[in-house]
């Protein structure tokens, strides 16, 4: 086949992969970013046990692969059971992808929300009490925007990460933007077959991850108010 000929094959395939991908990172967020606050005050709890607990959980994920954390959620429950819970099928392999996604990266948000909470000098909560403000008052009104502007930069990078992660799931045959490509190389010979689609895939992520920079970029400039 021509170059012409394969090139809306190729767009085709890699528009239902990108658009996979698409679902994957934005049900990761929405799952991951309320997750990791409840983490992280799981974490910086008084309560030891459950300090010590979550804290345990975030260094175990943190410490190991995405890919392995996704084998395991994946094919672990019908190893250990009768029947794998997640089902058979595409909508099977995004739900226990998008499990495994949201667990991993709440662990790592959840870090970025502690240090951004005790980034927050000590003397603010402190001044809040003396005005008669409760706890959660404190943290709503004072702490909370103080914390969003500090975390902005290191959660941005988490988010340009999470793209280019969403590849992992194909370990699991789901079928995202690299997979497709890659079963549309699979039945293509020579060097300009198998390059080729390579390169249109990267350029989905390029153009995505270039969007998100520029949106994300202007959320940080309108932080700069509370400098």
């Amino acid at each position: 086949m021509t170059f012409s000929e394969q090139f809306p094959i190729v767009v085709e395939a890699l528009n239902g992969g990108f658009l996979q991908t698409l679902k994957l990172f934005f049900v990761t967020l929405l799952g991951a970013i309320p997750l990791g606050l409840i983490i992280s005050f799981g974490s910086m709890s008084r309560f030891k046990p459950l300090s010590y607990f979550t804290k345990i959980i975030v260094w175990i994920i943190r410490g190991t692969p995405l890919m392995i954390q996704l084998l395991i959620i994946y094919f672990m429950p019908g190893l250990v059971g009768d029947n794998n819970i997640w089902g058979g099928g595409e909508s099977g392999r995004f739900l226990a992808a998008s499990v495994a996604f949201i667990f991993n990266y709440s662990c790592y948000f959840s870090e970025i929300y502690r240090g951004g909470i005790q980034g927050v000098p000590k003397g603010q909560e402190e001044a809040g009490l003396v005005l008669g403000m409760t706890k959660s008052q404190i943290f709503f009104k004072v702490k909370l925007l103080q914390m969003i502007k500090r975390i902005v930069p290191p959660m941005s990078n988490e988010i340009i990460t999470l793209v280019k992660d969403t590849s992992l799931s194909r370990i699991i045959a789901l079928q995202e933007v690299i997979w497709a490509g890659q079963s549309f190389m699979k039945g293509n010979m020579g060097i300009a077959g198998v390059i080729w689609p390579l390169f249109f895939t990267a350029v989905y992520y390029l153009i995505f991850n270039g969007i998100l920079t520029v949106l994300l970029g202007r959320l940080e400039r309108k932080l700069e108010y509370f400098r």
